[in-house]
C-alpha cells in the first residue's frame, strides 16, 4: 500500500515540502530509500525499524520503498525519521482515521521510540505556515521554540506511539501558545549599562553616532582603556527587536542549533564576539551542510572583533563582500544558500604590538617597522568598510569619580529617535540606515549649504582626505544631523564627522 507523508526542509532559511512516499508490499524483505538521501537518511533504516518495534507495532518483513520527493534536491538530517515511520505505519494500516494531507511531521527517533529534538524547527514552522500546511507535529523539546507562531496548529510529541494514537483519535498531543508581550516581560533586561563606563565621553559619542546610523566602527587605544567594556554595552543602546525581527534572528539561531531551551525566542539584539583564532568557515558560514557563521548569527545586532590585527588576514578579507551585500552566499554543487548578515561591525585594536604607542605613562618598545607591520595586517579595502574610528585614551583618576554619567536608556532614546527618522526617510528607497546610502541617494538626502561645502573643500585639500573618506564623512554627518533632529546637514555636523574620520588618516600614514 502507498502512503504519502509531508515534512518541511530548508535550503538556507527558505523552506520546501518533502513528500515522503512510502510503499510497503509483499516480497523479499528489503529497505530502499531513493530521492538523493544523505548519510543520516540512509542510516535511518535501523533507527526507524527498531523504534516501530519498540513502540508496540509489528516489525515488518516486507519490501519497503521510500521515495523523497522532489528527487533532484539532496536531503539530509535526522528530522526525516518521524515522517518515514508515520508513512510506513500508514502503509501497514496502523493509521486509519485521519487524513495526512494537511499535516507535516518533524522529528528524530530513538531506538526506544522516543522523539528527539532537532535543529531549525522554528524556521521550519514558519515555512510550513507559508506552504499552507494546517498542522505540524514536532518534538516536545522544540515546542517552546515554536509556540510563538500563530496561524498553524503545532503539537509536541514525546514518542512515536503518542503520534500514532493522536492520528487515530485515541489521545491528544501537547499544545502551547505564548504571546510576544509575555516573552518580552521575562527577558527584556540587561545586567550591564553605559553608566558603568566612567569618562571616555569622546568614545561614547562615537559609539552613539555609529549605533544611530548602523556605521561600522573601530576603537583604537592602549590596553585597559575600556574598549571591550564599551563594545559589550552597545546592545543596551540599540532599539528593541520588533516581533518580525525577533523571528528572523531566531530562525538563524535555530538553524545553527544555538537555541536556549529556557528562552528559545531571541528578543535581544545579538552580540557575537568570536576569538581571533576563528576560521573563515566559522566566521562566514559553510561546512558540509552549510550553516550560518558568526556574521549571520550577529544579524540585526553587533559583530565585535576584539584585537582586530590578531585575526588571520585572509579570514578578515572574507568579511568584505558580506558587509557590502548584507548577506552571505554559500555555493555548493547541488545548491546555493544565502543567509542574511545585516549587522554592525565593531572592532578594537591596540595602536602597536606592545600596546603602549601614544601612552603618556608607559614607554612604547616597538620600532617604526613593527608598527607598520602590525597595521598592515588590516588591508585598505577592509578599512574602507569602517565609517568611524574612535580613539579610546587612558583616563584620569578624576573621571573615575564622576557620578554624572548617562545611562544606556538615555542614550538609547536618542538612537531610537534617529533610527526612526531614517526608517521614515528611506521607506521607499530599499535601505534602512545612513550607512547604506548610495551615491545617488546621497545627492538626494545629503545636500550641503555653501558654508558646509567650504569646510569639506578645505578638509579635502589640506588634510588629504580621499574620495572614499569624503563619502564616509557625509554619511556620518547625516547621522549626526539626525541625532540633532535637524533636516539639513550643517557645518557643525561635518566638523564632528571629520574628527572621527581623521583619526583613521593618522593611523594610515
Amino acid at each position: 500500500m502507498l502512503s504519502i507523508v509531508k515534512t518541511v526542509s530548508l535550503i538556507g532559511l527558505n523552506g520546501y515540502i518533502i513528500y515522503v512516499q512510502v510503499d510497503v508490499s509483499a516480497g523479499m524483505p528489503a529497505w530502499e530509500v531513493v530521492g538523493l538521501p544523505g548519510t543520516s537518511v540512509r542510516e535511518s533504516k535501523e533507527r526507524v525499524k527498531t523504534a516501530i518495534k519498540n513502540s508496540g507495532y509489528e516489525v515488518f518483513s516486507r519490501k519497503v520503498v521510500v521515495n523523497l520527493a522532489p528527487a533532484n534536491i539532496k536531503k539530509d538530517g535526522s528530522f526525516l525519521d518521524l515522517p518515514i515511520a508515520v508513512g510506513i505505519l500508514s502503509s501497514m494500516k496502523n493509521i486509519k482515521k485521519i487524513n495526512l494531507e494537511d499535516i507535516g511531521f518533524i522529528g528524530e527517533l530513538s531506538l526506544d521510540g522516543r522523539i528527539n529534538g532537532v535543529k531549525g524547527v522554528l524556521a521550519k514552522c514558519i515555512e510550513a505556515k507559508k506552504l499552507n500546511l494546517k498542522t505540524l507535529v514536532i518534538p516536545s523539546k522544540n515546542l517552546n521554540e515554536a509556540s510563538i507562531i500563530k496561524g498553524i496548529k503545532i503539537y509536541g510529541a514525546d514518542t512515536l506511539k503518542e503520534v500514532i494514537d493522536f492520528l487515530n483519535g485515541e489521545s491528544k498531543l501537547k499544545e502551547k501558545n505564548v504571546e510576544w508581550k509575555d516573552i518580552c516581560k521575562i527577558q527584556d533586561t540587561y545586567n550591564i549599562d553605559f553608566s558603568e563606563v566612567k569618562g571616555q565621553e569622546n568614545a561614547k559619542r562615537g559609539i552613539e553616532i555609529a549605533t544611530a546610523g548602523c556605521h561600522n566602527c573601530l576603537m583604537v587605544g592602549n590596553p585597559g582603556t575600556g574598549k571591550t567594556m564599551l563594545a559589550k554595552r552597545i546592545p543596551t543602546i540599540l532599539p528593541n527587536l520588533s516581533f518580525e525581527e525577533s523571528l528572523e534572528v531566531t530562525k538563524i539561531h535555530s538553524v545553527a542549533g544555538e537555541i536556549d531551551e529556557e528562552n528559545p525566542i531571541i528578543i535581544k539584539r545579538p552580540y557575537r564576539s568570536p576569538h581571533h583564532s576563528i576560521t573563515g568557515t566559522a566566521l562566514i558560514g559553510g561546512g558540509r551542510i552549510p550553516k550560518p557563521g558568526e556574521i549571520s548569527l550577529a544579524h540585526l545586532g553587533v559583530l565585535f572583533l576584539d584585537e582586530l590585527p590578531e585575526f588571520n588576514k585572509k579570514t578578515l578579507e572574507m568579511l568584505r563582500i558580506p558587509l557590502e551585500d548584507e548577506k552571505v552566499t554559500i555555493s555548493r554543487v547541488d545548491a546555493s544558500i544565502s543567509y542574511p548578515c545585516k549587522c554592525m561591525l565593531v572592532a578594537s585594536m591596540n595602536p602597536c604590538p606592545c600596546g603602549n604607542f601614544g601612552s603618556k605613562t608607559k614607554k612604547c618598545t616597538c620600532t617604526k617597522r613593527d608598527i607598520e607591520q602590525y597595521m598592515n595586517k588590516i588591508s585598505e579595502p577592509m578599512l574602507d568598510r569602517i565609517d568611524i574610528l574612535i580613539e579610546v585614551p587612558s583616563i584620569k583618576y578624576e573621571k573615575l569619580e564622576n557620578e554624572n554619567v548617562e545611562t544606556s536608556e538615555q542614550i538609547m532614546k536618542r538612537v531610537e529617535r534617529a533610527r526612526k527618522i531614517q526608517l521614515e526617510r528611506y521607506k521607499n528607497d530599499g535601505i534602512f540606515f545612513n550607512a547604506s546610502l548610495t551615491p545617488k541617494l546621497m545627492e538626494k538626502y545629503c545636500q550641503l549649504d555653501n558654508e558646509t561645502k567650504e569646510v569639506m573643500k578645505n578638509a579635502f585639500e589640506k588634510m588629504g582626505i580621499s574620495a572614499r573618506s569624503y563619502t564616509r564623512i557625509i554619511k556620518v554627518a547625516r547621522t549626526i544631523a539626525d541625532l540633532d533632529n535637524e533636516k539639513n546637514i550643517r557645518k557643525k555636523h561635518v566638523i564632528e564627522a571629520i574628527h572621527f574620520n581623521q583619526f583613521a588618516h593618522y593611523y594610515r600614514r
